[in-house]
């Protein structure tokens, strides 16, 4: 049977442009260009950056937490304990994955 992160990694990882990386601290790691969208420690948890108004929103709604080591930083935690958990999880890295498609054609637009 197929974990969380297997499940996780195999639909960030078909977006066009994702790459995927071992992660510092341990886990994976994804990327588009270099930016980093975000990283899953195991099966249990995942960690997204984003800017600090986008992160308010995301933990006073409920769909994440502030980071487990950076609370005060633009980076959230989502566990990931259920289906429902590994199905929001996706949302947020697409959330992160729209938003750095967004800045990338904006730089791009600003260069050419």
């Amino acid at each position: 049977m197929e974990g969380n992160a297997e499940r996780i990694e195999r639909e960030v990882a078909s977006w066009d442009g994702v790459t995927v990386h071992p992660h510092r601290y341990g886990g994976v790691e994804f990327r588009l260009g270099r930016r980093e969208l975000g990283h899953l420690h195991g099966d249990r948890l995942a960690d997204l950056p984003f800017k600090r108004p986008v992160r308010d929103m995301l933990v006073e709604t409920g769909r994440a937490r502030p980071h487990h080591v950076l609370p005060e930083s633009g980076w959230v935690s989502k566990p990931i304990e259920t289906d429902d958990d590994v199905v929001e999880a996706i949302e947020l890295f697409r959330l992160a994955y729209e938003r750095a498609r967004v800045a990338a054609a904006v730089r791009a637009a600003r260069e050419g």
